[in-house]
C-alpha cells in the first residue's frame, strides 16, 4: 500500500467530519482487501530510487541513486547506480534505509507495518476532491509503538481504497538525540497499482540541527521477468 502529485491542491471539501462506524469499518476492510489483492497480483517490479540528504548547519550533502527490484514473498534487492557526497551519510543513512526497506517489505515485517485496521485506529477527518479524484482523509493512531508505525494522517483513494498519501511522525522516537521527525509520503497510480512517488522527511536532531531527507521514486517496470532483477548491494 505503501505514492499522487507533489502538492495536494484541495479543490473541494465534501461531507461531514464523521462516517458512520459501519461505513468506516467497510472502508478499512476494503483497504485491507485491496492490499491483499495487490500482494497477490504484483509478483515483481523494478524502479529507481534517488536519495538526497542535506544538513545546512554542518553543510552536509549526499546523494545516491539505486535500482530496486521487488520479487516474490516481498523480497527487495538494491543495486547502487551512483553516489556522491558524505561517505558517512551514504554508509550509515542511505544503506540503513535500504536494509530497513528489506526488513519491512515481506513476511511478518510487512504484516507489522501494513497501513490497515490491524495496526491502526482510524477516524474520518473529511472528504476531499483533488485532481478529479475523491479521497477520504483519515486520522491514524497506531495500536503499538512499533518503530515502523506512525501517527498522523492518511489519504485513501475512494475508488480504489488505496493509500495515496501519508503524513505524520514515527510512533516511536528513533533516538534520545532526535527532537522531532515529520514526513510526507506520496503515492501515484502506475497501471492498477499505487506505488511510492516521493518521501520527504524533516528531522531535528539535538546538536546537529535540522536535516532533510528526500527520496524520489521513478522508472517503474511492473511484473518484469525474474531474469531482470537487480543484485543486492546495499
Amino acid at each position: 500500500m505503501r505514492r499522487l502529485p507533489a502538492i495536494f491542491a484541495i479543490a473541494t471539501l465534501l461531507g461531514a467530519t464523521d462516517l458512520p462506524e459501519n461505513s468506516l469499518a467497510e472502508l478499512t476492510a476494503r483497504m485491507a482487501q485491496t492490499d491483499r489483492e495487490r500482494q497477490k497480483s504484483l509478483e515483481r517490479y523494478t524502479g529507481t530510487q534517488h536519495y538526497v540528504l542535506n544538513n545546512k548547519r554542518f553543510k552536509t550533502h549526499a546523494e545516491m541513486t539505486v535500482r530496486m527490484a521487488y520479487g516474490p514473498r516481498g523480497k527487495k534487492e538494491f543495486q547502487v547506480l551512483s553516489e556522491s557526497g558524505s561517505e558517512w551519510v551514504r554508509k550509515y543513512v542511505f544503506r540503513r534505509l535500504m536494509r530497513a526497506e528489506q526488513e519491512s517489505a515481506g513476511g511478518s515485517g510487512y504484516t507489522e507495518t501494513r497501513i490497515g485496521p490491524e495496526n491502526y485506529d482510524f477516524r474520518l477527518i473529511r472528504i476531499e476532491i483533488t485532481d478529479g479524484r475523491r479521497f477520504y482523509l483519515l486520522n491514524a493512531t497506531p495500536k503499538t509503538k512499533n518503530k515502523y508505525l506512525f501517527r498522523g494522517r492518511v489519504w485513501v483513494d475512494a475508488e480504489d481504497a488505496a493509500v495515496a498519501r501519508v503524513e505524520g511522525s514515527p510512533a516511536k522516537n528513533p533516538s534520545l538525540w532526535t527532537a522531532s521527525v515529520h514526513f510526507v509520503h506520496q503515492y501515484r497510480k502506475i497501471g492498477p497499482y499505487w506505488l511510492a512517488a516521493s518521501n520527504v522527511s524533516q528531522t531535528d536532531v539535538r546538536l546537529f540541527g535540522s536535516t532533510e531527507l528526500t527520496v524520489e521514486y521513478s522508472d517503474y517496470v511492473i511484473n518484469q521477468p525474474a531474469a531482470g532483477a537487480a543484485s543486492a548491494r546495499p
